[in-house]
């Protein structure tokens, strides 16, 4: 893994937007892997910074990594909500070519194999954008999830419900129990990954992420399979790292 290091959250955003902005420059017709949350506001905000200076995404495809099961698409913190709001908008992406799960879905284990296909009909991720919970999951890939599992319906573990309650005005009680979210497997399939995690909460899932063994109980270990993975990383979220791994690139 490469670790690129800011002082705070940020320059962290400033230093993955231009990741972002070089890594497609010379596709003619990209396909973005985009996550919610926290971690990535940084990063949306700086690329959206890039757009209004003339960084045309108009041809870009996104592909969200999870949306909650059961909640309605127009409720404000679905994520087909929060990806036109945070993502599409901002970005001036072609709403065509934005895809979310299906959470809504009859049958959300048919949607979930309907969005594996989408993305391989897609020709797969360019570059996908993570960010990391508390308890090392990426996207709603919780503990428990196997290096190969792909998109699929998954149950929010306690921590996570919790942790989201913050977007359902502190009512962990709003928050829905299950999610549809692509898989570990299917994540480690984009060409590139920028992660970008910001904050002292974040800190030891980081340290376990890069330094620890791969397993089932951190699924973000699983990052150190890929040959193309950047952390970009504030101070606090790396404040746990070993000088080892601080010892890697440190971004001005």
């Amino acid at each position: 893994m490469r670790i690129l290091l800011s002082p705070d959250a940020a320059g962290a955003g400033e230093i993955a937007a231009a990741i972002v902005a070089t890594s497609i420059a010379d596709r003619p017709a990209p396909v973005l892997g985009v996550a919610t949350g926290s971690s990535p506001q940084p990063l949306y905000r700086a690329l959206t910074a890039r757009v209004q200076n003339g960084l045309d995404l108009s041809r870009a495809a996104a592909f969200a990594l999870d949306e909650y099961v059961g909640l309605p698409v127009d409720h404000p913190e679905s994520y087909h909500s929060v990806i036109a709001r945070e993502v599409t908008e901002p970005l001036r992406l072609d709403p065509s070519r934005v895809h979310v799960p299906e959470g809504s879905a009859a049958d959300p284990a048919e949607a979930a194999a309907r969005y594996e296909a989408a993305i391989a009909e897609a020709g797969g991720v360019d570059l996908q954008i993570l960010g990391i919970g508390a308890n090392g999951h990426i996207g709603f890939n919780e503990p428990g999830s196997a290096p190969d599992s792909r998109t699929r319906v998954v149950e929010l573990a306690p921590r996570t419900v919790a942790d989201n309650s913050r977007f359902f005005d502190g009512d962990a009680g709003q928050v829905p129990t299950h999610a549809l979210t692509q898989g570990i497997g299917t994540i480690l399939d984009a060409r590139e990954i920028v992660l970008i995690a910001w904050g002292e909460s974040k800190a030891d899932a980081v340290a376990r992420a890069v330094e620890g063994p791969q397993t089932v109980d951190l699924p973000a270990s699983f990052l150190q399979r890929h040959d193309r993975v950047t952390l970009v990383l504030d101070a606090a979220a790396a404040s746990r790292l070993s000088p080892a791994s601080l010892s890697a690139e440190v971004a001005p």
